[in-house]
This record gives C-alpha cells, sequence and structure tokens, in this order.
C-alpha cells in the first residue's frame, strides 16, 4: 500500500494528450477530502439522481439505494464493501488513476474493481477527460450488486487476460466490447430503452442523448459487430448498442473468442456511425425495433 496517494492525470503536451499510468494501490484518503470535495460528490450525485429515474434501467436504481450512497457527502469505500461483498464477492479497491490493462484485467478477473480515490474539480464538474471518484463509483459499481452484472465483469476480466497474450488486435476488439456495454451499453425493459453503461449514467449529458436525440444509432447487440465498431472519446456517442438483458451479456462471454478475433482481423473496422443493413434499429427511448431498410 502507497501511505500518500497521488493524483495521476493525463499530461498535456504541445502534441496532445498522453494518458499516464498508475499502478499503485491505495487506502481511500476519506479523511483528507476538502469541503469542495464533498460539495462536488454532493452537486454530481443530486443531478443525475434527479434525472435518471426513467432512463436509468431498474437494477441501476435499485443497486445504487441498496449500497446506501447519497449526496451527503463521498462515500467509504470500507462501508460499501460491506455491503458488495456480502452481495456478489466483489471488493472496491482506491486506486490513483488510469491502470495498465493487464493489471486492470487481473483486477476484474478476481472480482476486484478499481476506483479512483480522488474527484474532479469544482471547474471540472461538467466534463473531465479521465475517470475520476464519481464516475467509477457512481457510474460502475451499483452495477456490481446485479449477481449476473458481477458475472459478465469477471469473464470480461478473465477474456482481457486471456487477450493480453494474444495481441493488439484482440485487445482492441475486446476494449470495444467494454466501450459499448460496460461503458456507453443501452438495454431495452418492459417500458422502454434504458440506460445501464457507466459512462451516460454519470453524465448528465449524454443521459439525454443517448435516449432522448434523434442523432446516434441504437443498434441490437451483436458481438462480433461490437467489435469492429470505432468509437470516439471526446464527444456523445453515434452508436449505442441495446441488449435485451444482462444475460445476454453473459451468453454472449461463454464462447473462446479466439475465432472471433481470427475473422475479425481480416475485416475492415467500421466507422462510429455506420450503419448496416443487418442491423437492428431501435427508435428513441420506446425499446421497438425493426429492421434498417423500414420506412424511418
Amino acid at each position: 500500500m502507497n501511505s500518500q496517494p497521488r493524483r495521476v492525470e493525463n499530461l498535456h503536451t504541445d502534441k496532445g494528450k498522453v494518458p499516464v499510468y498508475a499502478t499503485g494501490i491505495v487506502e481511500q484518503p476519506w479523511d483528507d477530502y476538502s469541503d469542495d470535495d464533498h460539495a462536488t460528490w454532493s452537486t454530481l450525485y443530486a443531478r443525475q439522481r434527479e434525472i435518471l429515474p426513467g432512463r436509468a434501467c431498474d437494477e441501476f436504481l435499485a443497486a445504487q439505494d441498496a449500497m446506501g450512497m447519497s449526496a451527503d457527502h463521498i462515500p467509504k469505500f470500507s462501508e460499501l464493501n460491506q455491503v458488495l461483498t456480502t452481495a456478489t464477492g466483489w471488493t472496491l479497491m482506491g486506486v490513483e488513476g488510469l491502470l495498465p490493462e493487464l493489471d486492470f484485467f487481473d483486477h476484474l478477473a478476481n472480482r476486484r474493481f478499481p476506483v479512483t480515490w480522488w474527484i474532479r474539480k469544482p471547474e471540472q464538474i461538467d466534463y473531465i477527460e479521465e475517470p475520476d471518484l464519481f464516475h467509477d463509483l457512481f457510474g460502475h459499481v451499483p452495477l456490481l450488486m446485479n449477481p449476473v452484472f458481477a458475472d459478465y465483469m469477471e469473464a470480461y476480466g478473465k477474456g482481457g487476460v486471456k487477450a493480453h497474450g494474444i495481441g493488439a488486435d484482440a485487445l482492441q476488439n475486446l476494449t470495444r466490447l467494454y466501450w459499448y456495454t460496460v461503458e456507453f451499453g443501452l438495454i431495452q425493459q418492459a417500458d422502454g430503452l434504458r440506460i445501464y453503461g457507466s459512462g451516460i449514467v454519470s453524465s448528465k449529458g449524454e443521459s439525454v442523448h443517448s435516449l432522448e436525440s434523434a442523432a446516434p444509432n441504437r443498434i441490437g447487440f451483436d458481438l462480433e459487430r461490437i467489435m469492429r465498431t470505432r468509437y470516439r472519446i471526446d464527444s456523445y456517442q453515434k452508436t449505442y448498442f441495446v441488449i435485451d438483458s444482462f444475460e445476454q451479456l453473459i451468453q454472449a462471454t461463454q464462447p473462446d473468442f479466439t475465432p472471433i478475433y481470427a475473422r475479425l482481423s481480416r475485416q475492415a473496422s467500421l466507422p462510429a456511425g455506420e450503419m448496416l443493413e443487418s442491423d437492428r434499429v431501435y427508435q428513441r427511448g420506446t425499446g421497438e425495433g425493426w429492421p434498417t431498410d423500414a420506412d424511418v
């Protein structure tokens, strides 16, 4: 354990942003959070919980309540772990910033979820490039209370360790799966499309854009389609993929991905906003699907 955790952020140079990685596992310095830190959490928490009912999936909201999160102050990892470990065997651990890929996969494979210990500054309240405590804790952690999603995350971590040994192309394919499910996934409930991806539920603008804007594509889940699809990190998504249930994610991770990686290596990547004739498209917010050749 590091006794004095660092705040590790991206490095900005005259040639652009350079990601900086850290491997340190740290105790959450809860007593050292400032009034501004707690106020930032409170503002973000209250704002998101105001707009998420009717937009976030039922499982997310129920899990967040069950964990005891509130707008009062930054939660303590130790208190959340008492609930989370009992529910699904997962444990939160503090980290200083972005982890190297293999370290991240290894933690997930062993049901450890890394949470950045520091929270964004007040002037970053509407946007921050790298994951901070609010994104990790508010966005990612609640669904780890769901047994099926918790199993998916473990399976993803194990798949990541394997892909790391295969090569860069396999890692790219697998990263796209994480992006379009864990970070920016939508789910079809009986009463319409809902959000489950952490990058959406932790963002006010994307929570509205993903469901209510006419601009993005909303496409039925297809593993290889997702693994071929590029994405942008500096704007709202042009495409979201829709699952029918969390069980669908588990089923998708059961096969050996090695032959899938081999097939994809012979196919070109797809731009984020490109549509295919085989895509099943969802109306915004309704959960109704129809083929792309329909008059929409």
